[in-house]
Formats: C-alpha cells, structure tokens, sequence
C-alpha cells in the first residue's frame, strides 16, 4: 500500500503542476486523510505510515519545481495550515501557535511538519491550486476562480482525489478582450 501511495501521489503532483501551469513561488494547498488513503472512513483510521509515504513522494517534487506547499489540517485545527515560515511571510500570513499530531491536525500535517525546515501554522492562505485527498475540503483556501483539473490519477491509495486550479476573474463584459494564456 505505501508503494502504491508514492507512486499515486508522485503521478498527480507531476500532472498538476503542468496543468496547474505553476510558476516557482506559487502556492500549493494539499489536504488529506490517512485514513482515506488507507481504504477506511475519513477521521477514523489515522495513518502516520500511509501520510509519511505521501510526505515523502511529494515534499522533493514541490520543492524541485519551486512551488511552496500549505498543508491543511483537520477540523479539530479549524482547517489550519502548515507551511515554511519563508512562504508564510511571502504571503503575509499570520502564523498561530499550534503543532500539529495525528488526531488534532492529522498525521499528514504531522509528517509535513516533521519534515520542514521552518514550520509555522497559519489560519488562512490562498493558494494557486490545490490537491483533495479523502475530501478535506479545500475550497476555503483557493484564490477565487477556481477550475477543475482532471487528472489520469483518480486515487491516492484507496482516497478519491480532486484537484483545482485558479484562474483570474473575467470582467468587463461581452465586448471586452481576455489573454488566451490565463484562461
């Protein structure tokens, strides 16, 4: 099962940040449940095993491409977000004093958050596309318009995926002109 989980994950990072078109310095929002992962109900099996695998597989990827992560939490956190303090002041947000464990912020934040450099919690981020593992529900930390991509990859493990890109809001009505690249 952990075989299947890197190469799951390896497979979907590697197609949404093409789809995605992300630039080094964009954010990644990624939630996930171990327990989806490992073929139980969301919030019942907490797998510290099955998110190190996924932590493994994906945090190299990401930070190959440039692009920083924010991993969010489980609802005992109030959706918050882990993510190196470098991207947090980037984006200007303001970290909180809360650590991660597998039943309050999940083991897939844990295992992020082990592997950091400089981890800090915040509340609220809006990143440029993002990867739902189980569903967690990312939407609240999407910039606005979000799209969906479709990848080959349908599961991580046993947990059905969905991901989104955004896009910049279309304005101005029928007679005006939009960039073809940002579409």
């Amino acid at each position: 099962m952990l075989n299947k989980i890197k190469q799951d994950a390896t497979a979907a990072i590697t197609e949404l940040l093409a789809a995605a078109a992300l630039k080094p310095g964009d954010l990644l929002v990624i939630g996930c449940s171990s327990s989806e992962m490992v073929g139980e109900k969301i919030g019942t099996h907490s797998s510290v095993e099955a998110a190190a695998a996924l932590a493994d597989a994906v945090l190299p990827l990401l930070a190959q491409a440039g692009v920083y992560v924010a991993v969010q939490c489980c609802e005992h956190l109030n959706r918050a977000l882990i993510l190196e303090q470098a991207a947090a002041e980037r984006y200007g947000n303001e970290p909180v004093n809360v650590v991660p464990q597998p039943k309050a912020g999940g083991s897939f934040a844990t295992a992020v958050w082990q592997r950091m450099e400089s981890p800090v919690a915040v509340e609220h981020v809006r990143a440029r596309a993002g990867l739902d593992i189980g569903g967690t529900l990312i939407g609240m930390h999407l910039r606005e318009v979000a799209a969906p991509v479709r990848l080959s990859v349908k599961a991580i493990g046993e947990a059905p995926i969905l991901c989104a890109r955004t896009r910049p809001k279309f304005i101005g009505g029928c007679r005006a002109m939009y960039d073809e690249s940002k579409l």
